[in-house]
């Protein structure tokens, strides 16, 4: 029988965070090739860009390290719906509408809104390097 392991992430690098309105963060899930998903944990709304692999990148990932170059979300969004939406009279039929994924089960995202609720404070990076 062929060994099965599982090897979570130890570890996750942001590299920068910012606190958006919810109608601000749904607009701008917008692309060329339509909505992307949101993602949404403990009433968090939340959109994450991970950091193309590389070499060194794809080591620290096999030692459990993952980066996400941005996050972007809103909180108070106490309900999980999978589709939210907001009124946009730029959009077509007038409300623009967005699949939104629990990811309330996932204990890296668990860690990570528990980690961002009692860090909500402080600067995002931009900020910090001024």
């Amino acid at each position: 029988m062929v060994k099965i392991s599982f090897s979570p992430i130890k570890e996750l690098v942001v590299h920068d965070i910012f606190k958006m309105d919810y109608e601000d963060l749904m607009r701008g899930n917008l692309t060329s090739m339509g909505a992307m998903p949101l993602y949404w944990c403990d009433g968090v709304l939340y959109r994450f860009n991970s950091i193309p692999m590389n070499r060194e990148l794809s080591k620290q990932y096999l030692e459990g390290i993952l980066h996400w170059a941005e996050v972007h979300y809103a909180d108070h969004i106490d309900e999980y719906k999978p589709i939210m939406e907001v009124k946009d009279e730029n959009y077509q039929g007038g409300y623009l509408k967005i699949r939104v994924i629990d990811m309330s089960k996932s204990e890296l995202h668990r860690d990570f809104i528990k980690w961002l609720k009692s860090n909500k404070d402080a600067p995002s990076g931009r900020e910090r390097q001024k």
